[in-house]
């Protein structure tokens, strides 16, 4: 007789998942086991993380799940709606639904016992499992996620693990290939602390109009506002995707492309006030990156499209040295020829392009294509290559 892991992992199989992203929960121990040995498998450090990894799969044509904690979908409340949900992609969620059944954490109940609620305000579908026959219910709803390019939460409940559990060895399972980090590091240049606050010649718009060319056949995502609509003014490529909304995602959706687009080179235009919303995502893609994937950090130490207020890169810390910490190969660039060849260099794992910018906005348009149109248009992109 199987297991309820073994069932929901066949039932997930049948289902056509075919890329998972995960955080741990004792609960759901045994499930998470199971599914590093049996699907392609990305280890997450914060659950909002992999929603933008989930979508940057789901745009090049994978079924992405993730496997998380109840309290968890606190933190992707805004990714969810602003980006899944806005650009009309796929999702599967299967939380261990902790604070109502045999809870020893008090800590636990808040979440637990308001998150139905929260999950209807939010108008995220949501299927309550309360038991290992209600796992009958899991692939009507799955296929629909797929199908028709909802998301949906499985609330899963830890009285459908009751009984023989399953061996949970530790380690690395499919898709965890994790590198081997010599003194720290994977290599990249020392820190250029002291030419940093002296080598700020170009403003963002000339350091994207010295990429842009130097990017075409690749896939490029590029971060919210003012980077989006200066990279559309030089010219719109169905090959970039454009982001309207979510903050701190455009790393997380270029890795998540990268991952599943091996033979495609994917570059991200980040900033440094995103990056710093989710820098452990530099360490995912460290850990588990390829050398297909370029992250293009415009390091002007402003949110430039809130006003050019700073960010803690203006004086304290260095995202070179940050990323280098994480184990990224990194390159600093200033200049346009700087840029060019930082796109040319050989490196072992991800490339992480310091690039050292000067504030300040173009008065460009907004982008007149609609979320849907954009994503049409790049996952048609990925699809011929």
């Amino acid at each position: 007789m199987r297991s309820a892991e073994e069932e929901l992992t066949g039932i997930l199989r049948e289902g056509g998942v075919d890329f998972t992203a995960t955080l741990p929960c004792d609960r759901i121990k045994g499930l998470l086991c199971l599914v590093s040995r049996k699907f392609y498998h990305v280890p997450l450090t914060r659950e909002e993380e992999g929603v933008g990894i989930c979508a940057g799969a789901a745009l090049a044509g994978k079924r992405p799940a993730m496997f998380i904690q109840n309290s968890g979908i606190g933190n992707m409340i805004n990714a969810l709606l602003s980006l899944t949900g806005f650009y009309g992609l796929p999702l599967a969620v299967f939380a261990s639904h902790r604070g109502i059944y045999k809870e020893k954490i008090a800590a636990q109940a808040p979440m637990g016992l308001m998150l139905p609620g929260i999950l209807e305000g939010a108008g995220i579908g949501f299927t309550p499992i309360d038991s290992a026959s209600g796992l009958q219910l899991v692939p009507e709803m799955l296929e629909k996620v797929y199908s028709e390019n909802r998301i949906h939460v499985f609330l899963l409940s830890p009285a459908i693990w009751e009984g023989p559990g399953l061996e949970t060895e530790s380690g690395p399972g499919r898709g965890e290939k994790f590198k081997k980090i010599k003194n720290g590091f994977l290599g990249g240049p020392e820190s250029q602390k002291v030419k940093i606050r002296t080598a700020r010649r170009l403003d963002r718009y000339e350091m994207l109009s010295a990429l842009w060319p130097a990017t075409e056949g690749a896939a490029v995502i590029c971060n919210l506002g003012f980077p989006s609509r200066e990279l559309y003014s030089m010219g719109h490529r169905p090959s970039h995707f454009y982001m309207l909304g979510s903050m701190g995602m455009a790393t997380p959706i270029g890795l998540g492309v990268a991952l599943s687009k091996r033979s495609k080179d994917v570059v991200v235009i980040d900033g440094d006030g995103s990056l710093l919303m989710n820098p452990g995502t530099l360490a995912t893609a460290a850990c588990l990156g390829g050398r297909n994937l370029t992250v293009f950090a415009v390091d002007n130490g402003a949110y430039g499209s809130t006003g050019n207020q700073p960010t803690f890169a203006a004086g304290c810390i260095d995202l070179g040295m940050m990323a280098k910490g994480f184990g990224l190969d990194v390159i600093v660039a200033a200049g346009k020829k700087d840029i060019v060849s930082a796109l040319k260099e050989k490196v072992k794992g991800p490339r992480f392009v310091h690039a050292l910018a000067r504030p300040g906005n173009r008065d460009v348009p907004v982008i007149p294509l609609g979320p849907l149109e954009i994503k049409r248009q790049f996952m048609e992109f990925l699809m011929r290559g």
